[in-house]
């Protein structure tokens, strides 16, 4: 098994993050237990949400301490495996963090399907900012004709999904102007929305 490449937490940042807040580490790669497999990183997230981990203070997820991989979401392809679920040649999506390779549970993994889509869109549209985007516009959003949805984010991972969905039935987004450089854009929808979401009345948004 080659030699695993990490990068770690150094320091907590103070401000934007520089180089020296981590530190590149070499460490073998641990063979996988049963139920496990080894992940070769092939597309790695960098999100904002990662800054926010960085802190020591309160949040609504886990710190990453002192000395730690870095979280993240990661595509990849498996290695070696001891899961009945995954084999050598799968392309997977998991929390792997910022490495080259990664040991991680069966539980932990998601098959990505290479001949839907490119792989690194599971990082994106068809992955987390996707399907926030999707479920937060149709299921608790819920537009129905003629509503006005603002995006107050249009620039963010998520907003610029839901702004970008011109081709379907719901939403025909159009600029309006934000502020302090947040894009700020209002969707007028224009036609019926998703199937699921056409029984429900407006009233039940509110």
């Amino acid at each position: 098994m080659p030699v695993n490449r990490q990068v770690t937490l150094a320091a907590r940042p103070a401000g934007e993050p520089t180089q020296a807040d981590f530190a590149l580490v070499e460490s073998d790669v641990p063979p996988p237990a049963e139920g496990e497999v080894v992940v070769r990183t092939l597309w790695l997230s960098l999100d904002p949400y990662q800054r926010g981990r960085m802190n020591e203070g309160r949040s609504y997820a886990r710190h990453v301490d002192l000395g730690e991989v870095m979280t993240a979401q990661a595509v990849g392809e498996v290695v070696e495996s001891r899961s009945s679920r995954f084999r050598p040649g799968d392309v997977v999506l998991g929390p792997f963090g910022w490495q080259e390779y990664a040991v991680a549970p069966e539980r932990h993994l998601r098959c990505v399907d290479a001949s839907v889509a490119p792989i690194s869109t599971a990082l994106h549209v068809l992955g987390m900012t996707g399907l926030t985007a999707y479920f937060g516009l149709f299921d608790i959003c819920r537009p129905v004709p003629g509503d006005t949805v603002v995006v107050s984010a249009a620039s963010g991972a998520v907003g610029q999904i839901v702004v970008s969905w011109r081709g379907l039935p719901a939403v025909a987004p159009s600029a309006s102007p934000g502020r302090r450089r947040r894009s700020t854009t209002c969707c007028h929808c224009t036609a019926t929305t998703p199937a699921s979401t056409t029984s429900r009345r407006a009233s039940e948004r509110r």
